[in-house]
């Protein structure tokens, strides 16, 4: 509906309710109603499904259509993302936002900062899924709200023709929001738990929701050691029991990313259930580390198995934990994998301990044997020394080639000394390409970096205190902080306008007429920031 027609609808409804609503606007009505676009969490569960699944066939067709998104931690760092990526790119298409666990855990928990072992409060998630949306809801109104007030003032000057342009720029607007993709961890708890987990993400906005088999109760951050996953019909359970919960509220295209950690993980907390050879369960106990028993000989308290006619001790641990065979993990992530997507998800993450587009590149060609369109969500982990891993996969690159490399020590690649090197150049054009090149030969279909903003927080903060509490004093806020926000046009300069009170100007002129008092007038120092 466009800008005309929503008055319209508006003045249609005043008047026929008669005198008593005499004193509303139409236009204003109009106004608030298009800044408030989505009214519910429902509202942009299932508008943001819809842009992900055309993203998704996007990307079929052609990978150079790979998406991206940022970890947030606060829905102001969400919205300044937003903000960022409008004013400099003219658009938000194929840019999400990521929901880090790992950053809930801590950052957000009352508790104070917890590893990521979901510790932290379980709705502490969904409730971050419906901040970050109420700060890009309140970017759509700010900015709408200026494109009125320019309004206003063509209509004022008598200028229609630029009316018109600005008319045309409200119908056309394209808002802040966009998918989040949430991470629900190991699901908290059962397959129950996970569901009523679920629902409130997806109440909360939540079109795409990322669980890992990892076991709940022992859930590790998937870069850490020590984890241990779950046989494939518990976590399939999981996977139908989110897909349940966004049918139950219509989110009929949500979507839901399987991640895998069992690259990493070389311990099981159960052994699978087994109902006939060769099911799930048995290829799950295939991988287990046994010992051969002889039946005469079983101890006391023995688990033990029986595998191709002979009977089998798996080895556990002190911790009543299984281990798998070592080398093993590739296989068990390309088992994950299918069974996942042949059980419900749509999308793929398997955690790395490196990115090396030909270690995910050769388990995605293994996948998509068996499902031909196989994608994968990727984190570009800050876990990863992405300058040592880059350096070196060039080093054994050149290596390989018969380069002589005896200007460099392979063990000391991220020293500093060779920052201006021809290798260091090598690697960081690689860095730069990563994204491009693994959407391409890898089946990324999405990027995303879950921290972020958690160092880039600890970095401008480091900065600041540095040049503030030293010599430069003011100065070093002044110079590192306030002039770059003029300089690069950063809209929280006018910290006021950012945090609402122009919109509140306005909706006090709307209910009070002349009334109205605003607190924008002449005295307000951010004033002073009009020019910049």
């Amino acid at each position: 509906m466009s800008y005309q027609e929503t008055i319209a609808k508006a003045g249609s409804l005043i008047q026929s309710n008669g005198a008593p609503w005499d004193g509303i606007s139409a236009e204003s009505a109009a106004r608030m109603k298009l800044q408030n676009r989505f009214n519910t969490g429902l509202d942009i569960a299932k508008y943001t499904a819809k842009i992900m699944r055309a993203d998704m066939a996007a990307y079929d067709a052609d990978p150079a259509n790979y998406t991206q998104s940022l970890g947030c931690w606060h829905g102001f760092i969400g919205q300044q993302k937003l903000i960022s990526i409008k004013k400099h790119f003219g658009t938000t298409k194929r840019r999400y936002l990521y929901l880090s666990g790992w950053m809930v855990a801590a950052l957000r928990s009352e508790f104070g900062p917890l590893p990521d072992q979901s510790m932290h409060e379980k709705t502490s998630v969904s409730d971050l899924i419906e901040e970050l949306y109420t700060f890009l809801k309140q970017a759509d109104a700010r900015e709408l709200g200026m494109m009125f007030r320019d309004l206003d003032a063509a209509r004022e000057s008598g200028d229609q023709v630029k009316a018109k342009q600005i008319e045309h720029a409200i119908d056309n607007y394209e808002t802040h929001v966009v998918p989040i993709i949430a991470d629900i961890d190991a699901g908290f708890g059962n397959a129950e738990a996970t569901y009523l987990l679920a629902k409130k993400f997806i109440e909360a906005g939540a079109c795409c929701i990322q669980i890992e088999n990892q076991v709940s109760d022992e859930k590790q951050c998937g870069h850490q050691d020590g984890k241990v996953t779950v046989p494939h019909e518990d976590f399939l359970a999981k996977i139908r029991a989110v897909r349940y919960a966004f049918l139950e509220l219509g989110v009929d295209d949500g979507v839901i990313v399987a991640r895998t950690d069992s690259l990493g993980a070389g311990l099981t907390k159960q052994i699978a259930y087994v109902k006939e050879p060769g099911d799930i369960g048995d290829q799950y106990n295939s991988f287990l580390d046994c010992d051969e028993v002889d039946p005469s000989n079983v101890g006391h308290g023995d688990v033990l198995i029986a595998r191709d006619g002979k009977l089998m001790r798996p080895k556990r641990l002190p911790s009543n934990l299984f281990q798998f065979r070592s080398g093993t993990g590739e296989d068990r992530c390309v088992l994950d994998c299918i069974t996942s997507l042949q059980n419900g998800a749509d999308l793929l993450w398997i955690e790395t301990e490196k990115p090396h587009i030909g270690q995910i590149g050769g388990m995605v060609n293994r996948i998509r044997e068996v499902i031909p369109n196989a994608k994968l969500v990727y984190n570009n982990s800050p876990s990863f020394n992405w300058t040592l891993n880059f350096r070196q996969q060039v080093f054994d690159a050149w290596t390989a080639e018969g380069r002589d490399m005896s200007a460099y020590d392979r063990a000391k690649l991220m020293s500093v000394d060779y920052d201006s090197s021809e290798l260091s150049a090598e690697a960081d054009e690689r860095i730069r390409t990563f994204q491009k090149d693994a959407a391409a030969q890898a089946g990324i279909f999405h990027h995303l970096i879950t921290l972020p903003t958690y160092h880039t927080a600890a970095l401008s903060t480091d900065n600041l205190a540095k040049e503030y509490f030293g010599d430069s004093g003011m100065l070093g806020y002044v110079l590192g902080v306030q002039r770059q926000e003029i300089r690069q046009g950063i809209a929280c300069v006018k910290h006021q306008n950012m945090s609402g009170s122009d919109i509140g100007d306005d909706h006090k002129e709307y209910f009070a007429g002349e009334a109205a008092l605003k607190a924008a007038g002449k005295d307000n120092t951010m004033n002073q920031f009009a020019a910049a």
